[in-house]
């Protein structure tokens, strides 16, 4: 299975790997990386595999059986290649603000509004959290926002860990999600936890920032109704 660098630091832009198995000629299995796989509403990765001085283009990460795939943009890589990996580190970095965004956006929402998660989808510029909510009132949403800044400028820590299945199921508050299956997002018996401190868990994932202060400033972009009690909130970020 290929390690996970990601989960190790989210903040290692390169690094060096050997090819474990190519697929189809283009997609590549490596022994360790740091490029995030799509899921979870969070796009892949994407970035640079270099061999022996030639570069090969990483159009989309996924996942599969436990390993990551990488589809580069030409043929040329064999097993047993030893590589440098580089991911482009502006579109991750946006995507980490983003995520840990929506982390603290869903915390508010659920503890003020007892509101679930439905669905999300995140993205450099513009992202957004599908509600199950009963009151769409935007000037309440609003306020829902400017609570999730205020923990921002209070900059509080961020850290991740994994605990056991069973430990997890001891912890009801750990999902914001209306569907939650702790078994089927578990690797190797474990679930990972994103905690922002004195706010919100949660099992997930993803990559995230260090500390509330990185995300910025999150501006309520536009609301949708979506049909019974399910709310889409789209946002962006304002650097800080």
């Amino acid at each position: 299975m290929t390690q996970h660098i990601y989960y190790q630091d989210a903040y290692i832009k390169q690094f060096e790997a050997t090819i474990q198995e190519v697929q189809e000629g283009k997609l590549i299995i490596l022994d360790k990386t740091c490029f995030y796989p799509a899921g979870g509403g969070q796009p892949s990765d994407m970035g640079v595999l270099i061999h022996q001085g030639e570069t090969f283009i990483v159009n989309h990460v996924g996942k599969k059986d436990g390993n990551i795939i990488h589809e580069v943009a030409k043929l040329g890589l064999k097993k047993g290649d030893e590589v440098q990996g580089e991911i482009n580190w502006n579109k991750r970095y946006k995507l980490m603000r983003m995520h840990t965004a929506a982390h603290t956006i869903a915390a508010i929402m659920h503890s003020l509004a007892s509101a679930l998660i439905t669905g999300n989808r995140l993205d450099e510029e513009t992202s957004r959290i599908d509600f199950s909510l009963d009151n769409f009132n935007r000037e309440q949403i609003g306020q829902y926002i400017e609570q999730a800044n205020e923990c921002i400028r209070k900059n509080l820590p961020v850290k991740s860990y994994f605990i056991s299945v069973e430990e997890a199921k001891a912890i009801p508050e750990l999902s914001k999600l209306a569907v939650f299956n702790l078994d089927k997002i578990a690797e190797n018996g474990k679930i990972r936890i994103v905690e922002i401190a004195g706010l919100d868990k949660q099992a997930d994932g993803g990559t995230h920032v260090k500390s509330l202060k990185e995300i910025g400033k999150i501006i309520l972009d536009r609301l949708e109704n979506k049909g019974s009690k399910n709310r889409r909130l789209y946002f962006k970020l304002e650097s800080s």
